[in-house]
């Protein structure tokens, strides 16, 4: 059963495909230039980079687990070059800043990318100043969600009392471990993924397509309009 959300202190929001739409394509940018490094790295062509590319993604996590595991891929070059992108795609929503302002309590951000591009799509979206922390992939030792021990390090640095927290992800796989350790979880189904509709019943607790939509269906009361 989900928390009570009178019971949540403790926000917690992934960011690429979450605090800005999938319409954007903001990913593909960075897809493509994932690709043009893997490319460069294994002397391939195209075809063969994209196999690689989502192969590592699918078993590591992500692509950079998979690089650094087979390739002795070092992390920071990775980040640097495929996050080295425009970000004129996405501007600042007013409906997403008041609905997450209503939220009582701390907002956090969860993500498998790094804190300095992180706060750039905050920053293009207008709501960098609304949030308290950043967990990034160096937090975690470069271990990506969803691995339980990325989620372990997470709580630990941010101080989070995962009973008291909410987690929004548009990658319904990346719920499980926040479910396991007590998470109420909330799953933006908006395209992004294909989603794992049989993992719903136990390791979703609210489902969405919008997250401004979403924000604006919560009950208000905590005395903030």
């Amino acid at each position: 059963m989900p928390q009570r959300l009178t019971d949540i202190d403790t926000w917690i929001f992934d960011l690429d495909n979450t605090l800005y739409p999938p319409s954007a394509q903001l990913f593909d940018l960075i897809d493509e230039r994932m690709g043009a490094f893997i490319m460069r790295l294994l002397g391939v062509d195209a075809v063969e980079a994209r196999r690689v590319q989502k192969q590592y993604f699918h078993d590591h996590g992500t692509t950079m687990a998979g690089l650094m595991r087979h390739h002795d891929v070092a992390p920071e070059d990775f980040l640097v070059d495929v996050h080295a992108i425009a970000l004129d795609r996405i501007a600042p929503d007013a409906r997403l800043r008041a609905g997450l302002e209503r939220l009582p309590g701390r907002r956090l951000i969860f993500t498998n990318a790094d804190a300095d591009y992180a706060a750039r799509v905050l920053a293009a979206r207008g709501i960098a100043d609304l949030f308290d922390g950043i967990c990034d992939i160096r937090v975690t030792r470069y271990t990506p969600k969803p691995d339980p021990e990325a989620y372990r390090l997470m709580v630990e640095h941010l101080g989070v009392d995962p009973a008291r927290s909410l987690f929004v992800e548009d990658m319904a796989r990346n719920l499980t471990p926040a479910k396991a350790l007590g998470m109420t979880t909330v799953w933006l189904d908006n395209g992004s993924e294909s989603g794992h509709r049989d993992h719903l019943p136990e390791h979703v607790d609210f489902h969405a397509s919008d997250i401004a939509d979403w924000l604006d269906t919560l009950p208000k009361p905590w005395g903030i309009s």
